[in-house]
């Protein structure tokens, strides 16, 4: 599936370019590639409380719960980057007690009939969760990935009083970007 660009894209996708995520060859980044610059680029505009990392040299842990969707776009677009001097790590997760050692969760469609009890689990956890799931946001997300309207466009939609609860700070930049905001 290829996904039309808008001028919200424009830095994630530059970003992914540049680091040699999509082969010259196609025309368009795939949706997953541009799911996985979004949530790169998500570390950037996120600060965590510094009890978050326990060390200075912590990576940042980008877990995935339930199905993973990116095959190797997510491994692809994190590869040798860094983020305020961390590097990344992706972590399958297995149980709700390891999502807590994640600083950004994906949350897979397949586990949709769960959420109340992963939003739960990570009550007080200072974790970014990020879903694709109608109602995320409403039922206890902080970031949704969307369609428009005729399906071709991802954007995003921002819960930032739940991440205010994490102890996370989102930058006005990334609130300026987002579709929606459930405050």
């Amino acid at each position: 599936m290829r996904v039309r660009t808008t001028p919200t894209l424009c830095l994630s996708l530059i970003l992914l370019l540049a680091a040699g995520g999509v082969r010259a060859q196609d025309s368009q980044p795939s949706e997953y590639q541009i799911k996985a610059a979004f949530l790169f680029n998500f570390a950037k505009f996120v600060e965590w409380p510094p009890e978050a990392f326990s060390e200075a040299s912590s990576p940042f842990v980008i877990g995935i719960l339930g199905e993973n969707p990116f095959g190797g776009d997510l491994e692809q677009t994190i590869r040798g980057k860094t983020v305020s001097n961390r590097r990344f790590t992706i972590k399958e997760v297995g149980s709700l007690a390891e999502t807590r050692n994640c600083h950004i969760l994906f949350i897979g469609t397949s586990e949709q009939k769960r959420l109340s009890e992963i939003f739960e689990a990570l009550r007080g956890a200072s974790v970014l969760t990020v879903g694709e799931m109608e109602r995320f946001t409403e039922t206890g997300g902080m970031i949704n990935f969307v369609r428009e309207a005729q399906g071709t466009r991802i954007r995003f939609q921002i819960n930032n009083e739940t991440a205010r609860k994490a102890g996370l700070k989102i930058s006005s930049k990334l609130l300026s970007l987002a579709q929606h905001q459930t405050r």
